[in-house]
């Protein structure tokens, strides 16, 4: 679907990314996108030699929009990395235009405008804010966006905290932004990774920033670790990884078996090989670490090609349902097809869901039957053989 992003002047087609699965009303762009391109407009001098970072831009419309000013780009997204470089590809524009990095990378240069699109996750906003302090001056235009029911005292005190003098601006459409003048004085320590240790294995976790139950093991993960399949001399793949309990506890009870561990988040699979070194590191070499959206860099072989002795045996899974602030099933499914095609015949896809969530029928659909190995009074454990 064709959507169009209106602004001012100028006029540019965006499409969220991946298109599959999705509504066909969801925007690349929200309101706190719209007003932060608009302040931006209205208030900064027109140089192209200014040094612009943006950092979260979910679906690549502000890359897009201030991409004549060739600007470092931040985000911990995979999925956001491909939705940039698709609409740059949309609208005619180089790749060579953006600085693209991940969350990981450390700007090298001092910056004269800071625009950051507000992560879903305060800790993320907190660990940028602290990376920021190495590369701005009290000089430095520092605007941040997000939605007015978002913005939250604590919200504020980061900023506050972390670099200077805060304010916000009145509500338009919903959205409001963020200004903060850079003190020149302050110096943090990150508190990232987190560690927390594991009830019965004493494993250590280490966690950055943007890591789903940064403090502690997620309910969901704690049923299907009591649920795990026998995996020795077996290749498995943790999709949806974290930061790879569910693989390292598979290393322990199955010592022989081969991991992958898949995320779209590079600080999840970060704090996965971290893990692992911390923990196992003899185990290390067994393992492979993917950034991807689901499957889809797992090995265009492995999928596109049905031969068995390419195939996986097992795959374990903690699908998300939201994508951003957005509630929604298609990562899910996305999850379960992309399981389907690249396990052998004979291969099992392990889920673990909240009950009330439509699992079973849609892994019904898809491998024509499933079974309940467990449940409680909030999640299943959902087995499903590719036969």
């Amino acid at each position: 679907m064709k959507t169009e992003l209106t602004l001012l002047d100028h006029t540019y087609q965006l499409l969220r990314y991946p298109a599959e699965n999705q509504h066909v009303s969801w925007q690349a762009w929200d309101a706190a996108d719209e007003y932060l391109i608009e302040y931006v407009e209205q208030n900064t001098a027109a140089r192209l030699n200014l040094n612009i970072s943006i950092y979260n831009d979910d679906f690549g419309v502000l890359g897009v929009w201030f991409s004549a000013y060739s600007p470092l780009w931040i985000s911990d997204s995979y999925v956001a990395h491909k939705a940039l470089t698709l609409n740059l590809e949309r609208n005619n524009i180089s790749n060579d235009k953006i600085k693209m990095h991940n969350s990981l990378h450390q700007p090298d240069v001092k910056l004269d405008l800071v625009l950051i699109k507000l992560p879903k996750t305060l800790a993320l906003l907190e660990q940028q804010l602290i990376d920021l302090q190495k590369c701005i001056t009290p000089q430095t235009k520092i605007i941040a966006s997000g939605k007015a029911n978002a913005i939250q005292k604590s919200t504020l005190a980061l900023f506050e905290k972390h670099l200077g003098m805060t304010t916000t601006s009145l509500a338009k459409k919903k959205a409001r932004l963020i200004f903060c003048q850079y003190d020149g004085l302050k110096s943090s320590i990150s508190p990232y990774p987190t560690k927390w240790k594991t009830d019965n294995t004493q494993f250590t976790m280490h966690n950055l920033a943007n890591v789903f139950a940064r403090q502690q093991l997620d309910i969901g993960a704690r049923v299907l670790l009591d649920n795990l399949p026998d995996a020795n001399h077996k290749c498995v793949v943790d999709l949806g990884c974290g930061n790879g309990v569910l693989g390292l506890h598979v290393l322990h009870q199955s010592p022989e078996a081969h991991l992958v561990f898949v995320d779209e988040s590079f600080m999840a699979i970060a704090s996965a090989k971290l893990n692992i070194e911390q923990n196992m590191p003899d185990k290390l070499a067994q393992c492979e670490f993917i950034v991807s959206n689901c499957l889809d860099e797992y090995g265009q072989a492995n999928l596109d090609n049905d031969s068995n002795d390419k195939h996986v045996d097992i795959v374990l899974c903690n699908p998300p349902f939201h994508q951003q602030n957005t509630i929604t099933d298609h990562i899910a499914l996305q999850m379960f097809r992309d399981s389907k095609h690249i396990l052998k015949h004979g291969g099992e896809l392990r889920v673990v869901g909240n009950r009330h969530l439509d699992y079973p029928q849609t892994i019904k659909r898809l491998f024509g039957h499933y079974k309940v190995l467990a449940s409680d009074r909030k999640f299943s454990i959902l087995s499903a053989i590719k036969k």
